[in-house]
């Protein structure tokens, strides 16, 4: 049995700045664990696709994820299977990982065109907008899906009796 053609979309870290380099213009990038996709993840990601020739995600490793706070037992997806996932999606180009705290070095290193991240974020606080931007990139929020959280979502389940 043959893998799917969508797991040519991961891609180690190391391989990541050579495969970006190849990928349509603008290539637009967004970062985050990911753990439950829900429908405020498809949005998300559909609308940051929409702003560009392709779309690079980059994924939390467990350590990182885990430093973010979210909980002892989070993620509930490891990266591989997170990565499967988002691979899966249609407006997902190329996947990648990242162990920092921030995807800064990352992004430095693949060079985006356009950096997105959700509407609770204040792109002018990051300082990954003021990497992308000293090489002349673009740095865009993408407002949330009211009502779709993958905390309120696991806390949800973990009410049902």
């Amino acid at each position: 049995m043959s893998w799917p053609a969508f797991f040519d979309k991961i891609t180690s870290r190391d391989d990541a700045s050579a495969l970006v380099a190849a990928l349509p213009r603008p290539v637009v990038f967004t970062n985050g664990v990911f753990d439950v996709l829900h429908r405020g993840h498809a949005t998300y990601l559909a609308q940051a696709r929409a702003l560009g020739g392709s779309l690079v995600v980059a994924l939390n490793t467990d350590a990182s994820a885990r430093r973010l706070g979210k909980g002892p037992d989070r993620p509930l997806n490891n990266e591989q299977d997170r990565a499967v996932i988002m691979a899966a999606l249609e407006s997902v180009s190329l996947v990648t990982w990242f162990d920092e705290d921030t995807p800064i070095t990352l992004i430095g290193e693949l060079k985006p065109d356009v950096l997105v991240k959700g509407g609770d974020y204040d792109m002018g606080k990051l300082a990954e907008t003021r990497v992308v931007e000293a090489y002349g990139g673009k740095a865009l929020v993408i407002p949330f899906v009211d009502g779709y959280s993958t905390t309120a979502l696991v806390k949800k389940i973990r009410n049902t009796d």
